[in-house]
Formats: structure tokens, C-alpha cells, sequence
């Protein structure tokens, strides 16, 4: 869109204001503001360089290995001895610590992995996945949230609107980004997005990855909870096809806003969850340190997920996660996304429409019997939580 707008005679407003609140578009590169939303969109982050030394607290020895790697590598360059075999047996050691570590992880260690600094971020997919983004802008009511980035694009031959939220890689970017919590109008935002892509016929990809949807006093006095109800509503009733990753955290309703779609899938290493495990410990037993047994009992992570039929597929992650082998979570998400697209599409809308709402309506179905066996355990804990506190709270009296 080609637009010549220099300023407002009413107000002064430049091409700035109109590219923020959502009346322009498209900047058509001509664009460079002042506040560094659009150079933080611009930016392509560079994240081969996936080790950098952030190891998780249970790597202990995946970190023990690689300095032996690196000392052994560094002694055959300055001494001139070949250490190659003693490299490559160290290096079977740490890819069979890894399968041992990640195909037994902890619901409380998939969180730390869906949070891990290096793991890649919307950005990181679409300049991976989508061919000729095009960037769309503000809610056309307040203003532009970088939580939430929505654009036009291709995806191999498929073109898509793509809806997702951005955590941002720098401290400088998770300020503006809100750490990936987004606002009313980023919200909003989307789902005005999402109607001009149910105009023209164009299907929706989104990516979720938030802890939650903003808590200030600001977002609540513009209708958090509101716009949050408007997209799960407008989204179960959109005439295109819908698809929904969640690459990484998936907290609350902030997750939600933007994860009523026709399939539900999840990064084998994300989570989802109605609130975070902090969180729940916090108010079950008034202690964070907790924060391990609330993530096993929420069941949030993907395995549990689709074992309770909330979610409709798995994305395998490669070994050690999306962060040690960026290429192959991108080829999986880009395979996923095409073959469900085209499986979606020969699909008749009013049909699709029809399943997505008795998807929705199928949850939490499951015989009583079968909740109370399942969560059993978890239930006994939260009891003797409650106990615990409410005995601490009488002695405290006294």
C-alpha cells in the first residue's frame, strides 16, 4: 500500500502515528521510528551459536562434557596433538546423556526448557518459515503492541495471515514486548487482523508464546479480560481455516486469546497451562520454592495434554530441544503447518466451522471416574497443602 502521508493538519501527527494506531498498514520500508518497534521487527537474530554456556540446572554433565570438549580442542591446537577419537567418544557420551535426560523430563523441567533464553522465538520462525512478510499494524482504538506481531505472508505455496507473540531477545526488546505479555490492543489487534484474513480468504497460523496476558492497571482499565472474550468468540466463528502452535509458554487466558483454532498443536518441550506453576504454588502453598510439585500437577505439558485429548498434535523437538538444533524445529513446524493446511482447506467451511465448535464443546468430557484416577494423587496433595496452611494460620493466631 503506497500512501503519501507526511502529517495531520489537525493534530501534527507524522506517518509514525498512523503506522502505530493502525490506520496505515504497510510502512513500505519508509519508515524508521523513533520508539524501536520497527527495528525490532527488522531485526534477524542470529542464534546458531545455541550453547553459549546457559545450561539448565539438570545438565550438570552435558556441561562437564563440553568443557572437556573444549579444553581437549584447545590442547590439540596449541600442543599439535590429534585428541579426535577422545573428542568423538565425549561426544557419543553427551548424546547419550542427552536422550537419558530428555525422554524422562520432569512436567517442572519441560517448564525450564520452554523457557530456556536460547530457545527460538516468533521471529526466529518467520524469517525462517515465511517468504514476503509483510508486517500489519495497530488496533485502530489505542495503539500497537509488540506483544503481538500479525503480517501477511507465505508459507511454501500457502498464503497465510500469521498472528503471533513475541517475548523479544534483549533486555531492550522484552521491555517493549512487556516480557511477551500483551495488552488489550495487541489483542484487539489480532483480531482485526484476523477478520481482514477471513475477508479475503486467507487462512491463520498462530504462534503462542506468552506467561500471560498483561496484569497492569492500565491494561485492565482498557478491557483485558474483555478483548480476551471477543477473540475466543470471533475466532470459533471465523470462516477460515485455523491453526495453533504454541512454541514455548503457554500461560492463562493470555495463551487463549490467541488459541481457539481448528488444531491445537505444541513444541514437544512448551507447555500450557492455566496458570504457572509459581504461580500455583504461591496460592496453594503460599511458597514459590513449591513451584516443582504445581508443575507436575497441573499436567501442562504437551504429553499430558494430548493424553487428555486438549490438544490434537505433538511437534517433536530435536534431541536437547528447539534450542540446540534450531533448523530441524523449524523444517518440523514448516512439514506441520503445510500438511495441516492442505488437509483443512479440502475441508468445507461450514463443516469446519461445525467441527471446531464440537472440538471446543468436547472437552473436559471424560467420565468422572476416569478424572478422579488421574488426578487422585494431585488431589491429595492440594488437600494436605490446605491443611498445612490452614493449621500454620490457627497456631499463628494463638
Amino acid at each position: 500500500m503506497d500512501v503519501a502521508i507526511n502529517w495531520c493538519p489537525a493534530h501534527g501527527h507524522g506517518l509514525e502515528f498512523f503506522l502505530y494506531i493502525g490506520y496505515l498498514e504497510s510502512d513500505s520500508g519508509l519508515i524508521n521510528t523513533g520508539c524501536g518497534l520497527r527495528k525490532m521487527a527488522e531485526k534477524k537474530i542470529d542464534i546458531t551459536d545455541t550453547d553459549n554456556g546457559n545450561y539448565l540446572e539438570f545438565e550438570g554433565k552435558i556441561e562437564d562434557i563440553d568443557k572437556q570438549i573444549t579444553e581437549l580442542q584447545k590442547l590439540s591446537s596449541v600442543k599439535g596433538i590429534d585428541y579426535s577419537s577422545e573428542i568423538r567418544r565425549l561426544g557419543r557420551q553427551k548424546v547419550a546423556e542427552l536422550e537419558s535426560i530428555y525422554s524422562n523430563m520432569t512436567a517442572w523441567q519441560t517448564v525450564q526448557v520452554a523457557r530456556h533464553p536460547n530457545r527460538p522465538l516468533l521471529w526466529d520462525y518467520i524469517n525462517s518459515i515465511v517468504k514476503d512478510f509483510r508486517e500489519l499494524h495497530g488496533d485502530r482504538r489505542f495503539g500497537d503492541d509488540p506483544a503481538i506481531v500479525t503480517g501477511l505472508g507465505r508459507i511454501r505455496r500457502e498464503r497465510v495471515m500469521i498472528v503471533g507473540q513475541n517475548k523479544g531477545r534483549s533486555t531492550k526488546e522484552k521491555i517493549a514486548c512487556s516480557f511477551g505479555c500483551p495488552n488489550p490492543e495487541g489483542y484487539r489487534k489480532a483480531i482485526l487482523k484476523m477478520k481482514f484474513a477471513e475477508k479475503y480468504g486467507l487462512p491463520i497460523v498462530t504462534f503462542i508464546d506468552t506467561p500471560g496476558a498483561y496484569p497492569g492497571i492500565g491494561a485492565e482499565e482498557r478491557g483485558q479480560a474483555q478483548a480476551i472474550a471477543e477473540n475466543l468468540f470471533v475466532m470459533s466463528r471465523l470462516k477460515v481455516p485455523v491453526i495453533c502452535i504454541c512454541i514455548g509458554e503457554g500461560g492463562s487466558g493470555g495463551a487463549l486469546g490467541i488459541g481457539v483454532g481448528d488444531t491445537m498443536a505444541m513444541l514437544e518441550f512448551s507447555y500450557f497451562s492455566v496458570i504457572s506453576p509459581e504461580g500455583c504454588a504461591a496460592i496453594l502453598w503460599r511458597d514459590g520454592t513449591k513451584a516443582p510439585e504445581a508443575a507436575q500437577s497441573l499436567k501442562l505439558t504437551s504429553k499430558d495434554l494430548l493424553e487428555l485429548k486438549l490438544i490434537d498434535t505433538v511437534i517433536p523437538e530435536p534431541l536437547g530441544g528447539a534450542h540446540r538444533n534450531v533448523h530441524d524445529v523449524v523444517y518440523n513446524i514448516e512439514d506441520y503447518i503445510v500438511k495441516t493446511l492442505r488437509q483443512l482447506k479440502r475441508t468445507d467451511i461450514n463443516t469446519l466451522i461445525d467441527k471446531r465448535y464440537d472440538r471446543l464443546r468436547s472437552m473436559g468430557t471424560q467420565t468422572a471416574t476416569t478424572l478422579q484416577r488421574k488426578t487422585k494423587a494431585a488431589t491429595e496433595r492440594i488437600k494436605a497443602a490446605v491443611q498445612t496452611a490452614q493449621t500454620k494460620t490457627s497456631t499463628a493466631k494463638v
